[in-house]
């Protein structure tokens, strides 16, 4: 019927401009660490890195949390689980376990948040997943085991290990909360509202253990190395706190809105890929063959993962990537 023509259409399209939206928050993630490690290297505190970037995108999104200041009496709870997990706990848990374990394993590690949302949908919301969602997230994790090269720094560190998994279920807690009522039509709340209450949680929690009056302001007068060239230190601090923050959680929440939560973490285990190749052409840092092999594994995975999804009002199970979520009338304006 003409009707269903329409409505699939429809559903394909909108499940593209998710898939579309998730990508672009992979790609403004990815690109975050180019842009601190020059900082860190002329010698800021990779903490104090984090706090700027939280701090200054929070500024950055104050108008909206004025605006959008109800959310303060009708979702308390969930602002407050968005900043400290989404924003505060992934950062604080990750770089707390680069500090013991190294930098590929913690981020694998991470990456396993794809799998435990899958766990979080199956057992806690008893929810059916499909074989191939769950196919899309092996190859993603085992594509990221590639890209990390994983066998090149492996010490095992009980405690690092398990500071890495806490950042693991802290982006479990970025995907699952940012999914939150956007079932709930008009009274859906507005996900840049929440965004920017949840930047603001997650700054005065990373104030506390970042102790920013320690840090050596000087360095952002000045200029960072990046392979070679010298970058002024303010424009990589904007592009970490307007590309790499704002934009990125942004497109981030809103592609989970239209997707789900299961798919749009495969889609950011893109995330690694793009990380590491910015690392390869902007601070020259190469790939090599097993991390090119892995790279095409991860795309695989999240391609796999999200072709399975149904169309809108298939009865099938809602973890192969569910229906499209519409975002309320107030999300669209603002």
């Amino acid at each position: 019927m003409p009707v269903q023509t329409i409505d699939s259409s429809g559903g394909n399209h909108g499940r593209g401009v998710g898939l579309g939206l998730a990508l672009a928050s992979a790609v403004a993630f990815g690109g975050s660490g180019v842009a601190a490690k020059p900082l860190i290297e002329a010698g800021l505190d990779p903490l104090h890195v984090v706090w700027l970037r939280v701090a200054g995108a929070a500024l950055v999104m104050l108008p909206l949390a004025v605006r959008h200041r109800a959310l303060l009496r009708r979702r308390p709870a969930l602002l407050a689980g968005f900043g400290l997990l989404g924003v505060a706990g992934v950062q604080a848990f990750y770089f707390a376990s680069i500090s013991r374990i190294p930098v590929g394993v913690a981020l694998l590690v991470e990456y396993l948040a794809p799998a435990l949302v899958l766990g979080w949908v199956r057992f806690v919301q008893r929810r059916p997943v499909t074989r191939a969602a769950a196919l899309g997230v092996v190859l993603a994790v085992g594509g990221l085991a590639c890209v990390v090269e994983v066998w090149s720094g492996l010490s095992f560190d009980a405690v690092g290990l398990l500071l890495a998994l806490g950042a693991a279920c802290c982006q479990v807690g970025y995907f699952v909360l940012s999914d939150q009522g956007s079932d709930s039509g008009a009274d859906a709340p507005d996900p840049l509202g929440v965004i920017a209450y949840g930047l603001l949680v997650g700054a005065l929690v990373l104030t506390a253990v970042a102790r920013p009056w320690t840090m050596d302001w000087s360095v952002l007068a000045g200029t960072a190395d990046m392979n070679g060239t010298s970058v002024a230190s303010a424009l990589l601090l904007s592009w970490i706190v307007l590309i790499a923050t704002v934009l990125a959680y942004i497109t981030g929440v809103v592609s989970v809105r239209r997707l789900s939560p299961q798919v749009a973490g495969v889609v950011a285990c893109l995330e690694a890929v793009i990380a590491t190749v910015l690392a390869w052409i902007l601070l020259g840092e190469h790939l090599s063959a097993p991390q090119i092999i892995g790279g095409a594994v991860v795309l695989a995975g999240a391609f796999v993962a999200q072709s399975s999804a149904p169309a809108k009002g298939s009865p099938e199970p809602v973890a192969s990537g569910g229906p499209e979520r519409e975002l309320s009338d107030r999300s669209a304006a603002a």
